[in-house]
């Protein structure tokens, strides 16, 4: 049987790769393939806002990937969810649309990559989104990203709001726009239908009717296929046995910070010795394949409200079947939105040059699940603060766990690793506990549940952290670009050392942004596609600054 012949070959449906198929695709004189491990992203609990609380730990929807034994967390193994549908962790995450702060990008470029500061990559932002705002300096009004504001009426984000001013922090109107920093209204990636906005609906779904576009789900790639150092397809697992998909042009790796450094390695691009120890032919030798893994550390903080007023009132089962039934008619109500009350993104200390804390507020216990009266007792009444760190200095890695390319990734955050971190962790959860001691959030409470106020020394709070710290699901920088060394792609998201291979995902990203990484990803992606394609956006020129 021939081989199958494409011009262009992604591997990955994650949110930067549905975005790469789509773009390339609009040339109807291209022939794109896609290809997903993972299955459709037909379910309800794909679509329904709220329901991101069933999707994710759903094996259905997540690969359910876990970390080895962390070394600065007490030896625990954390849970890595990872999407396993088309549109990957885009279609199982919290929704949650932020940028991070205009001086993580301008550093990207000071490291080596040039043509990635916040001048270069906001025209990029802006043509992905269709803001609520409309079209400004900042927001794009036309794009496929649909972003609108979380709807608050049950999450209490007046009195948060209120309580920023009464604890010395700023507030701002719009995170992505002059006044990046302080505590504001949380934005998401959902529809004016109420539905959840993915990389798979905003892109890949309304392209999928073009001649020229070719979309595979359940399809394992098992490496990336070489004549010399030139990439001309990829190998995938098909019903009786490997064959071979041949790449005219060029292949797109986009399967995430885990996955493409694992194919890469696979394929022979990577460490040396790593690649010696498994038995691989190494093509090239590339020690940055896989290392300065990054990922927002969290720690929580609990307090038992005084009052029964948290969101666990709309968990009742007769408002969640109500609430469901006003979304499938109308798309709004409890069900078309996050739980997350207010977007805190602020500085621990004076001398930092951007924010270096998220809080994740939410009006509700982490644990939370339904009720009825005489049927399921209700819960206590609980506020939940994730507490987020975002420029760690810790590094981690990715390997091989063996060269059978059905076996998952060895995945090391390596959390916590650096004194900084923990420096900082510190900091941030005591700025975070004086924060929710304040009034008006302060009257709401009753009293700390967790860890407990008597946790307060540098030795408890690091004994806690430790013993509880978990994720922001934000991993980056595995095959980063620049020009030293250890760089894995060039600016143009080339994979050093070969042709006709690029890498379009988080994993490019010198440093992890400061914020969650869906729609920067989405930016990845529409600027790779016109790398590829051999064009540019101009710079954004921006007659405002950006507050420093």
């Amino acid at each position: 049987m021939a081989e199958a012949s494409y011009d262009y070959i992604v591997v990955g449906a994650g949110s930067a790769g549905c975005v790469v198929a789509a773009r390339l695709s609009e040339d109807p004189h291209s022939s794109v393939l896609v290809l997903e491990a993972g299955g459709r992203d037909e379910h309800l609990y794909l679509k329904m806002p709220l329901a991101f609380l069933k999707a994710m730990p759903d094996p259905r929807f997540n690969w359910a990937y876990m970390t080895e034994p962390e070394p600065h967390l007490d030896g625990r193994q954390l849970p890595l969810p990872r999407g396993r549908v088309v549109g990957g962790s885009g279609s199982i995450n919290g929704m949650f649309a932020m940028r991070g702060h205009p001086a993580d990008y301008d550093q990207w470029a000071q490291m080596g990559a040039r043509g990635w500061s916040y001048a270069d990559v906001l025209p990029y932002f802006r043509k992905s989104e269709s803001s609520w705002r409309g079209e400004d300096t900042y927001h794009g009004g036309a794009g496929p990203v649909a972003i609108r504001p979380i709807d608050s009426p049950h999450l209490l984000h007046r009195q948060m709001m209120e309580t920023a001013e009464a604890a010395g922090f700023a507030t701002t109107e719009d995170l992505a726009g002059a006044h990046p920093e302080g505590f504001a209204r949380g934005e998401q990636t959902v529809d004016a239908r109420g539905r959840r906005v993915s990389g798979a609906t905003a892109y890949l779904k309304p392209a999928m009717g073009r001649r020229n576009l070719d979309v595979r789900s359940g399809v394992l790639v098992r490496r990336v296929v070489f004549e010399g150092r030139r990439c001309v397809g990829v190998e995938i697992e098909g019903e009786d046995g490997p064959q071979v998909v041949r790449a005219r042009r060029e292949v797109i790796l986009s399967g995430g910070s885990y996955n493409s450094p694992h194919l890469l390695m696979l394929s022979g691009i990577g460490p040396a010795a790593h690649l010696k120890s498994h038995g691989i032919e190494m093509l090239h030798d590339s020690p940055g394949v896989g290392r300065n893994l990054q990922e927002h550390p969290c720690a929580m903080l609990e307090f038992n409200a005084a009052e029964p007023v948290t969101f666990l009132n709309q968990l009742r089962w007769d408002r969640i079947a109500l609430n469901t039934l006003r979304w499938m008619f109308t798309g709004t109500g409890s069900m078309a939105t996050q739980v997350n009350s207010c977007n805190v993104v602020i500085r621990t200390a004076p001398h930092l040059d951007r924010p270096d804390l998220q809080i994740m507020v939410n009006p509700i216990r982490f644990d939370a699940a339904p009720w009825f009266p005489g049927i399921r007792a209700v819960q206590d009444h609980v506020f939940w603060a994730g507490v987020v760190q975002l420029h760690p200095e810790s590094r981690g890695w990715v390997q091989l766990k063996s060269p059978d390319p059905r076996d998952v990734a060895s995945v090391t955050l390596n959390t916590l690793a650096e004194e900084a971190d923990r420096e900082q962790m510190r900091r941030a959860f005591r700025t975070t506990r004086r924060i929710y001691n304040t009034p008006p959030m302060a009257d709401m409470i009753a009293s700390e549940r967790t860890p407990g106020a008597q946790v307060e020394s540098d030795e408890d709070l690091d004994a806690f952290i430790r013993a509880s710290c978990y994720v922001a699901q934000h991993p980056t920088s595995t095959c980063a670009m620049g020009m030293g060394e250890r760089s894995v792609v060039d600016s143009e998201l080339r994979v050093i050392g070969v042709a006709g291979l690029r890498v379009a995902d988080c994993s490019v990203m010198p440093t992890v942004p400061g914020g969650n990484t869906n729609l920067p990803a989405f930016m990845v992606g529409e600027k790779a596609a016109d790398l590829i394609r051999g064009r540019s956006l101009p710079r954004a020129e921006l007659t405002e600054s950006v507050a420093a």
